[in-house]
């Protein structure tokens, strides 16, 4: 019997929290996941202003309270002064994991320079894994998934290969993965017989 992955879903954007536009990343992050993740999963969504204090108040919510194993947000972390995701989520963080941003913006700079202006990162809030993705829909497909040569082999890893196994370090369930959109690693002593 495998539990349910929680994953909290998180839009930061002033405009689309208040309907001046469609918010475009959740509706693309649940139908990532609705490709990917081959195990039960649910979503929290929560669509919110670029607003420190609500930020960090929707990630303690959802780590200490829904109970997500895995927390993404989208948007607020460029350079602008209203960008203040990457604040909030070290301000409730309890290890930091570096690796994270020096991926996404790894996979970033395969498409253009300007992700060197992107400050994303990723943390651990207790049992929860908390991540900084990009706003735009392609972005946020490219960072997971990472980038592929024409012939469909991985060139620049995404990041969700190595998530997995992250939340099975820090007490999660055990999610499996469609190998065609993304592998997720585990060392041999990790991994579990399929079925």
């Amino acid at each position: 019997m495998s539990e349910t992955l929680v994953i909290g879903l998180v839009s930061i954007s002033d405009r689309a929290s208040t309907g001046v536009y469609e918010d475009k990343g959740l509706p693309a992050l649940e139908e990532w996941f609705a490709r990917t993740l081959t195990t039960p999963w649910r979503a929290e969504k929560r669509l919110i202003p670029d607003d420190q204090a609500t930020i960090e108040a929707t990630l303690i919510e959802l780590c200490d309270v829904a109970g997500c194993h895995l927390v993404l947000t989208t948007g607020g972390t460029g350079p602008a002064p209203r960008d203040v995701t990457p604040e909030a989520t070290l301000a409730v963080a309890h290890k930091v994991m570096p690796g994270f941003g020096e991926q996404m913006r790894q996979i970033g700079l395969a498409f253009v320079p300007t992700a060197i202006l992107s400050r994303q990162v990723g943390v651990i809030r207790g049992k929860s894994l908390i991540l900084n993705l990009p706003g735009q829909p392609k972005s946020i497909r490219e960072t997971l998934e990472g980038v592929r040569n024409d012939d469909g082999s991985v060139r620049v890893p995404g990041i969700f290969a190595a998530v997995p196994y992250c939340i099975d370090l820090i007490g999660g369930p055990y999610a499996e993965t469609n190998d065609a959109v993304v592998k997720a690693f585990r060392p041999k002593s990790a991994q579990r017989p399929a079925g």
